[in-house]
């Protein structure tokens, strides 16, 4: 089994709610405080590598393939820089280490690297300007709190 499909859920979260058309504004707010409680943002405070981790580097090796051959010494000088500059290169890395922090249910198509640059306007046939976002390179359906 490849190393994503460990990572990616199966099927949706029993935590995931569905919000219907006709919610009021206060039943969201509420909906939202009921998520807040269940999980906390002080469970995220601290991270602790789960037993049977995969290697990192491994991941980012297996993530490599179908890449062109030529760039890789690039991308691997840019990725050592730092902690940030790794997980920023290494979006399967970074959800496998992910995987095992809390989560309320809430799934979204994460981008893994979720900063005001990679955000911006589109217009819609209809011509309405949206606000979404613009890097789709290693997206993946995902907790909401891992873009955050």
């Amino acid at each position: 089994m490849p190393a994503i499909a460990k990572v990616m859920p199966t099927k949706a979260s029993e935590n995931t709610r569905t919000v219907a058309a006709n919610q009021s504004r206060a039943e969201l707010y509420q909906a939202g405080k009921s998520l807040r409680d269940k999980c906390p943002r002080t469970s995220h405070a601290e991270w602790k590598a789960p037993r049977g981790r995969p290697d990192p580097v491994e991941l980012v090796l297996q993530s490599e393939k179908g890449r062109i051959p030529d760039l890789l010494p690039l991308r691997h000088g840019r990725m050592v820089r730092s902690a940030f500059t790794f997980y920023r290169g290494s979006a399967l890395a970074m959800a496998s280490d992910l995987a095992s922090t809390p989560a309320t249910g809430v799934r979204v198509q994460c981008c893994g690297d979720a900063h005001l640059c990679n955000f911006g306007g589109f217009a819609t046939p209809e011509r309405r300007v949206i606000f979404s976002i613009n890097d789709l390179d290693e997206t993946l359906p995902a907790p909401w709190e891992w873009d955050v």
